[in-house]
């Protein structure tokens, strides 16, 4: 594992890259397992461990998979540590059974197994955060996976190696000795990505109630979890400034009037509900958008 990691830059939506996310699951699941067999054992430093869980901000609600388990160190210190439940996925047998002797040992079997089995085919369904310490070709096969099975909002952590175009909602650097052995470097580079909810498309608003109910038609582009957003109403377009998504929250500022309002709210199959406030407004004001058309099933 000699590939030097690196920073990436944040950059800004620009029409210069189409703005969709796109889910289709190629080859990876016919990725033959003598493949995976050739991926590198390189244990991850136990301090890198400790930064990936809390920069996932792991907690005892937590189902966390590791992909490549090695050893098993990662659930289990989930497990120990930060009281999560985990599951572990290697193709290697014997360090399967090296990973759940040791958890019994550390008295955490009854919350971290591990598994014998392609990571191509695992089950993700479960998982409210992943971890990844695998070469860029893996990373960059893996994703598609991720996105097609993992719930919006579900935290993906990833040592030294990131996923091209999908930028991290998150990174830092810290200093690790015991890798320059195997590595080459002294750094450890991670990475964070938060599940986005997909909102690209068409969106029915309803703000307020009552005889102050206001309809508003807003449209988003997506790429992952940048969004650039439009809005209108009756009257014509309307100013809508800062859109932000992480995982299910959204948030943005639109003029109403003469009165900046700040939307925060949650997305859900199709849905968004939340409230705004208005600087010296006396209360949040509701709000609700439906997908239109709705999404297919």
């Amino acid at each position: 594992m000699k590939l030097s990691p690196r920073f990436l830059p944040i950059p800004k939506l620009s029409s210069a890259f189409p703005l969709t996310i796109v889910v289709v699951l190629v080859s990876c699941q016919g990725l033959p397992a003598q493949e995976l067999s050739k991926l590198p054992y390189v244990p991850t430093p136990q301090i890198v461990v400790d930064e990936m869980l809390k920069l996932a901000n792991v907690t005892a609600k937590d189902f966390v998979m590791d992909l490549g388990s090695g050893d098993g160190r990662m659930i289990i210190t989930a497990a120990r540590d930060f009281k999560a439940h985990g599951m572990g996925v290697d193709i290697d047998p014997k360090l399967v059974v090296l990973s759940n002797k040791q958890a019994k040992t550390d008295g955490v079997d009854d919350r971290a197994k591990f598994i014998e089995q392609d990571m191509f085919k695992a089950d993700l369904s479960k998982a409210t955060v992943v971890t990844l310490y695998v070469l860029p070709d893996f990373m960059e096969k893996l994703r598609p996976k991720l996105l097609s099975e993992l719930k919006p909002g579900t935290r993906i952590v990833a040592h030294d190696y990131y996923m091209s175009e999908w930028y991290p909602d998150r990174q830092f650097s810290l200093t690790v000795p015991e890798k320059v052995k195997a590595n080459g470097t002294d750094k450890a580079y991670l990475y964070l990505w938060i599940v986005p909810s997909i909102v690209r498309g068409n969106w029915r608003m309803e703000f307020g109630s009552g005889s102050q109910r206001q309809l508003i038609v807003l449209e988003f582009e997506q790429q992952y979890q940048m969004i650039h957003a439009s809005a209108e109403n009756i009257l014509g377009q309307m100013k809508i400034d800062n859109p932000l998504l992480r995982g299910q929250e959204i948030s943005f500022d639109l003029l109403l009037g003469a009165h900046p309002y700040r939307f925060t709210g949650k997305v859900n199959d199709g849905k968004m509900e939340g409230t705004a406030v208005t600087p010296g407004g006396a209360r949040p004001i509701p709000w609700r958008a439906t997908m239109w058309p709705p999404p297919t099933k």
